[in-house]
């Protein structure tokens, strides 16, 4: 089989059968290497998408609100005199949007938006016999809402289902005012409005506050609650690309003059930990690339040194600084690629302890881990392209011997 190999790889195989134990070795180097990027970047893309999906499955990537309104009462002065003016700041907030199917239907058109999905909350006070507290009334149209916030998902008792009269109050709310499925709740709002709902729903946002304060009900019924009848406070919309949701939020903020806050600006905190969990990883697995190469380089050059008269020897009987040269490239690739798939293989078997190890109480996973074979194919290319790299100085040092030096020792 040999003689169909062209004379570099024939010398390149040779030259490494022949040092078994260093060949072992360096490429055991490099699984490990490997291995460890493999694995790292395999777990932190499973961290964060979890962070990430726990993040973003209760809030909307973009909020639209109607920007805050500035009062300019002109102050007269002396005739001749310039008319002087202050700005004041209303002492209340106006909470609804003008025109918003207009501005719905034109940020629907965009084609980085996914949903677009109007909102009415307020705050109200929840009244059961004695006891009172309040609450934030969110009133949806529950099919849009639901693809912006999955709410189906998180019931964990009743329906996911609203009409004029129905409610759905979290777990803690639940708690504490002692109510179930199929119990009435009276809603008063500081307008006067007072309606007294049915529970057709209990959810669990995992978040204690969430569910304490949260209270859903249908868009016209907070409507007519909080004495916004066809208003509404809010338009929450998802789009394609959840880290351009900033840029996006400008650019919609531009065309609709209204406020456009993004989930990166309201956790921008959260957003910061996350770029920089990715640029430290980003710093492991670089060094340890480095190292790989490092390791594999010096191995060659201790190969260049123990086989010098070899190298003598090839150039002596007419090989070129070229053939050489390629040799111990090879040796660089060869040795890249068997590391990056024995440390591929490393990889998924410490991912597949991982995932029965890293286990919530209830026996679920901690988090999903998905394994993608394309990095797998991109690692072994870049540990190829390694080896041949940390190869090319002592690959242009053997090329350089002087055959009859070399021979001479």
């Amino acid at each position: 089989m040999n003689r169909w190999l062209p004379f570099e790889w024939i010398v390149a195989t040779r030259f490494l059968r022949e040092g078994r134990m260093q060949s072992l070795f360096i490429i055991l180097g490099v699984a490990i290497g490997v291995g460890v990027i493999v694995f790292m970047s395999a777990l932190l893309a499973g961290l964060q998408a979890n962070l990430f999906r726990r993040v973003l499955s209760s809030q909307p990537h973009i909020t639209l609100e109607r920007p805050k309104q500035q009062a300019t009462p002109a102050l007269l002065a002396a005739p001749g005199q310039q008319i002087v003016t202050t700005i004041q700041k209303p002492s209340q907030r106006v909470n609804t949007i003008d025109q918003w199917q207009k501005i719905r239907d034109q940020v629907e058109a965009r084609n980085d938006v996914v949903t677009v999905s109007p909102t009415t909350t307020g705050p109200a006070l929840v009244v059961r016999g004695s006891a009172t507290q309040s609450v934030s009334v969110i009133g949806i149209l529950p099919e849009q809402y639901n693809k912006i916030v999955p709410l189906s998902e998180k019931i964990t008792a009743g329906v996911f289902r609203l009409t004029n009269t129905d409610v759905m109050i979290g777990t803690q709310l639940a708690e504490d005012m002692g109510v179930g499925l199929g119990d009435k709740l009276r809603l008063n709002s500081a307008a006067g409005t007072s309606l007294i709902l049915n529970i057709v729903g209990i959810f669990d946002l995992g978040s204690r506050a969430a569910n304490q304060r949260n209270v859903y009900v249908l868009l016209s019924t907070a409507q007519n609650l909080l004495n916004m009848v066809g208003g509404v406070s809010n338009i929450e919309l998802t789009v394609h690309d959840p880290y351009s949701a900033e840029d996006i939020a400008q650019s919609i903020a531009n065309s609709t003059g209204l406020n456009a806050l993004s989930w990166i600006t309201t956790n921008s905190q959260f957003f910061l930990a996350m770029r920089a969990q990715t640029y430290s990883s980003l710093l492991i697995r670089v060094f340890v690339a480095l190292s790989v190469a490092a390791g594999i380089a010096s191995v060659l050059v201790v190969s260049v040194v123990q086989r010098q008269k070899d190298i003598g020897i090839l150039r002596a009987m007419g090989g070129s600084r070229g053939q050489v040269r390629r040799i111990f490239l090879i040796q660089g690739a060869l040795v890249g690629l068997a590391g990056s798939v024995i440390g591929s293989m490393m990889a998924v078997g410490l991912l597949a302890m991982w995932k029965i190890v890293a286990r919530n109480p209830d026996g679920t996973p901690m988090f999903v881990i998905n394994v993608d074979w394309q990095f797998f194919v991109w690692s072994a290319l870049l540990a190829m392209l390694a080896g041949v790299l940390a190869a090319a100085t002592p690959a242009v040092r053997a090329a350089r011997l002087d055959p009859v030096v070399a021979i001479r020792g």
